[in-house]
């Protein structure tokens, strides 16, 4: 039977199914709230085990990936992507949780079949991976006090004090559009400078403003300028996984066209952020 034939039996086999995205869950076992439906084997997408779908994720990186509680369940947007992905592929899940910093060597290894850890597009890890369609697209933002009306464009964070992690490409966008930049250590002290009125704006992504917003939506802060370009992330795979990928993507299609990524992007960012 070839690969192809697969893919459409597993996709015919989905609309009997309901997407899993109302429930996060996944325990670092194989099924581990992934779909309870009988699983396909997964022949001719060159699992590392049959019928499984290997994860390879953080755990730590709230609210893509991580345990409720510190040490409840694995949940998270990606997380729940991935499951409704496997069940829609009639896959069971099994997650492996991975520092960030060896989460590729670990693909590489074949410890996991992909990683679903809000993994960036970009030139240089497009040369070694495979990477599925985009299932979250986030631009940058500039974001200032709810009562600020003077900055409405990245030119008019001339002359004003923007908080900036140094290590961040933000600190390259606020500074190049000559802001004067204040040296924080991330989102939450550059929030908090902006809140408490001790810096006029800081830079940032979008995701990660949504997020404090959904969990905060009394903070007086507000989105001043989107910006023309977005990170694009998306599953991360091998070279040699190009059946798997094909797959995954028909079912990222198939779930973006029925809303199940757009409830998802509502329950963790109050707003579909699939692009």
């Amino acid at each position: 039977m070839s690969t192809k034939t697969l893919i459409a039996i597993a996709a015919a086999a989905s609309l009997t199914l309901t997407a899993c995205g109302q429930g996060g869950s996944g325990e670092g076992q194989a099924g581990g709230g992934g779909s309870t439906a009988e699983t396909g084997d997964g022949s001719g997408l060159g699992l590392a085990q049959e019928g499984v779908l290997v994860v390879g994720t953080e755990g730590t990186y709230r609210p893509f990936t991580y345990h409720e509680d510190g040490s409840g369940e694995l949940v998270g947007y990606d997380v729940e992507v991935i499951e409704a992905v496997a069940e829609r592929l009639d896959l069971e899940v099994q997650f492996q949780e991975t520092q960030w910093d060896a989460i590729f060597a670990g693909l590489e290894a074949g410890r996991f079949d992909v990683i679903a850890n809000q993994v960036s597009i970009n030139p240089e890890r497009e040369e070694a991976y495979l990477f599925s369609e985009p299932y979250t697209v986030s631009p940058g933002v500039v974001v200032v006090s709810e009562d600020t009306d003077d900055i409405t464009s990245l030119q008019d964070l001339d002359g004003k004090t923007s908080a900036q992690s140094l290590t961040s490409n933000w600190y390259e966008v606020a500074e190049s559009n000559g802001a004067q930049v204040e040296a924080v250590e991330g989102w939450a002290q550059a929030v908090a400078l902006l809140e408490q009125g001790r810096v006029d704006a800081t830079v940032n992504d979008k995701l990660t403003f949504l997020d404090y917003t959904n969990e905060r939506p009394d903070s007086p802060i507000k989105i001043a300028v989107e910006t023309e370009d977005a990170s694009l992330n998306a599953f991360a795979f091998t070279k040699d996984k190009e059946e798997l990928v094909s797959a995954v993507d028909e079912a990222l299609a198939e779930l973006k066209a029925d809303g199940t990524l757009a409830e998802l992007g509502q329950k963790y960012f109050g707003q579909d952020v699939s692009g």
